[in-house]
């Protein structure tokens, strides 16, 4: 019984994810055919953060992709999806003001973005490693394959959890920003808030759904032990 529930759980976890990433996509494509007052660009933007908190050696950079902006705290980069990179639009700019957050969270040496990074390598290991173990424990009926599986896994939700911190106080960084250096005014700062609350729910969704896959692996090594 408990295993089943499991599956149910997972799948009504995975149909609210559904719902989450198309609600960040039509957000997105909402406000990108705003154009914001200033005419700032995506790329305008993150400089202006950048430059104005003292940061001089973070580099902003175009990548192709949609919607596949990130920080990169090794090599000191944000990198800017093509619709981000070169628009002026409301929901651009509030992508690229969220990703100067993470340099901001970087430069401050804020804890949780620290123990992400910590953990990545574990979690990129996990991931990989955690289905082939299971997945073998099941076939071969091997209880200490599944469990080694489940304690792989568990470094990837861990990853997940963290990010959760991260991400939200990158966007209340951005918000912030935005509103004290005048990048945007008016209601275009309640639209940058519905965009950046979008795509967090993305992150939401995506740590739920983790968590939903650690504790269905956990009732299934309770099974076969």
């Amino acid at each position: 019984m408990y295993y089943g529930s499991g599956y149910f759980m997972l799948f009504i976890l995975m149909i609210l994810a559904s719902f989450a990433n198309m609600g960040v996509k039509n957000t997105f494509t909402k406000y990108h055919k705003v154009r914001n007052a200033r005419g700032l660009t995506g790329a305008q933007a993150a400089e202006q953060i950048l430059r104005s908190n003292g940061i001089y050696d973070v580099s902003v950079e175009r990548v192709s992709g949609y919607l596949s902006d990130h920080y990169d705290p090794r090599s000191k980069t944000i990198r800017l999806s093509e619709p981000v990179y070169d628009n002026p639009s409301v929901a651009s700019v509030s992508v690229a003001c969220h990703e100067a957050g993470h340099a901001l969270q970087h430069e401050n040496g804020y804890i949780p973005l620290s123990l992400r990074t910590a953990v990545l390598p574990a979690a990129q290991l996990g991931s990989k490693a955690a289905w082939p173990l299971l997945i073998a424990g099941v076939i071969l009926s091997l209880p200490m394959f599944i469990n080694i599986g489940v304690i792989f896994f568990s470094f990837s939700v861990l990853f997940q959890l963290i990010t959760l911190p991260v991400e939200f106080n990158a966007s209340s960084r951005a918000l912030r920003m935005m509103n004290e250096y005048g990048i945007l005014i008016d209601d275009e700062n309640k639209h940058a808030r519905k965009v950046l609350t979008a795509a967090a729910m993305t992150y939401v969704a995506a740590a739920a759904i983790a968590v939903g896959q650690l504790i269905r692996f956990l009732l299934m090594a309770n099974r076969r032990n």
